[in-house]
């Protein structure tokens, strides 16, 4: 077979990891032959795509990014997207695509199989960890471990000045880099976009850890909001797929902190920060193993899934059952770190 590879959407550790497992399995164990496009959907889109043999892939395995590079760029928006993808296929050669990405590229790769007869296999990346029907997206643990290092590096100068820290991280809709970066740097305040926050109640954990003679850590999701207004955005402009542009709850929050509490607060946005560079050892296993298993997928033509983490087995889901919704964070996780506000 000759096989389509791309990667799509935000750029994450670990995504060079599968890359460099899909060609290696499958050109020495199946005898299939790659190719990859650039750029996400844009490349099969408008025919970019670049050799894709074992040279390729050598030494890839720890860099961050992505080498087949990524966008935005849905091609059901697009004028005859659909037509322009299946001639570029049929151009190629290529009987099957392996679609590397999160939410939005994996439903691209859901209804191009489903309406329009394209072999699609699936691997879920997004360091936001919100796809439902795996345990664990690759990329996550990076970000959380990038999160948490700079919250520990934020205590001492928060401390040392006795201001208030808010660092916002990144989190759409799912709080779980907060969450799990938050309760690891040892955060005496953390919100998500799960639970709407009272800017009153911060304020008062704020004033109870300073009555403790300590500097307060606010870590706050980009997408968490307030309960009395709405989500803060960049702007109102929006990418390809609907999403507006989140920045700016974290100083929105330090502007209220200060209001009201008297006390100087600081915002640090860690932003892209957190899915850029050299992806953890987890990371690389986990993406390896996605990688491992797409390909033997795509070689048994089941095409329509999505290889997902399920404990420690790697299974086999249906592309439509992985994005039909987001994972978010369990109430009961949330409030396991309550004990540690204020």
């Amino acid at each position: 077979m000759r096989v389509g590879v791309l990667t799509g959407g935000g750029d994450c550790p670990g995504l060079n990891a599968v890359i460099r497992a899909v060609v290696r399995k499958g050109v020495q164990e199946h005898g299939h032959e790659f190719v990859g496009y650039r750029d996400g959907w844009r490349g099969p889109l408008e025919g970019v795509s670049v050799p894709l043999g074992i040279p390729a892939v050598r030494g890839i395995l720890p860099r961050g990014g992505t080498v087949l590079g990524s966008s935005r760029t849905n091609p059901l928006h697009e004028q005859d997207g659909v037509r322009r993808i299946r001639d570029t296929l049929a151009r190629d050669g290529v009987d099957a695509l392996v679609a590397i990405g999160g939410e939005d590229t994996l439903g691209v790769a859901a209804r191009l199989g489903e309406e329009h007869g394209v072999s699609c296999v699936g691997v879920p990346k997004t360091i936001d960890n919100d796809l439902s029907a795996t345990d664990y997206t690759f990329g996550f643990h990076t970000a959380v471990g990038i999160a948490t290092e700079a919250i520990d590096r934020l205590h001492t100068t928060a401390e040392s000045h006795m201001r208030v820290l808010v660092v916002e991280v990144m989190g759409r809709h799912a709080g779980w880099i907060a969450l799990h970066s938050g309760l690891a740097g040892g955060a005496n305040v953390i919100l998500i976009p799960e639970q709407p926050f009272d800017v009153d109640q911060v304020c008062a954990w704020v004033t109870s850890r300073f009555r403790s003679s300590y500097a307060p850590i606010v870590v706050v999701a980009e997408g968490a909001v307030p309960k009395d207004g709405g989500m803060v955005l960049k702007d109102r402009s929006l990418d390809p797929f609907g999403h507006v542009r989140l920045s700016g709850v974290g100083e929105w929050l330090a502007r209220r902190i200060e209001e009201r509490t008297g006390k100087e607060a600081r915002t640090t946005v860690l932003g892209h920060v957190q899915r850029g560079g050299t992806p953890s050892a987890y990371d690389r296993w986990l993406a390896t193993r996605f990688g491992l298993h797409a390909v033997d997928a795509v070689h048994e033509r089941d095409f329509g899934t999505m290889v997902a983490l399920r404990g420690t087995d790697i299974v086999r889901v249906p592309l439509a059952e992985a994005t039909a919704r987001l994972k978010t964070v369990d109430p009961a996780l949330y409030a396991e770190a309550g004990v540690f506000f204020g």
